[in-house]
């Protein structure tokens, strides 16, 4: 990759606020938030950038596919705007850490959360 180039990782919520039922998932997405950050130190003498993208409830095809009726009617329901996001509402963070106005920005996770705090 050439100087300028962007690397975007999406994890999730969950690397930071593991649920039990989802292990697996969680503890992965925590690897790849972690391995962004460790190639954001060792790629920046290059002038390459390491983000992560991390998405809270988003609404895809795969939650009424994978959940029962009355988890997917409350599906979203208790982050602080009171609904899941919507994939639409995922573009703007990607198109901006792939950009020049994101130059400085390397090593950052950004939440799409609807409210809820990642710290």
């Amino acid at each position: 990759m050439k100087s300028g180039s962007s690397i975007i990782h999406t994890v999730s919520v969950n690397a930071d606020s593991p649920k039990p039922r989802l292990l697996a998932y969680s503890a992965t997405k925590a690897a790849i938030q972690n391995f962004s950050g460790g190639l954001a130190q060792l790629l920046g003498e290059k002038g390459i950038r390491s983000n992560t993208v991390a998405p809270g409830p988003i609404w895809t095809p795969l939650i009424p596919a994978t959940m029962h009726g009355d988890h997917v009617e409350v599906f979203g329901a208790d982050t602080p705007l009171g609904r899941p996001g919507q994939p639409v509402e995922l573009i703007a963070p990607y198109v901006m850490l792939a950009s020049d106005e994101a130059s400085y920005i390397s090593g950052a996770t950004i939440a799409v959360t609807g409210g809820t705090p990642v710290i």
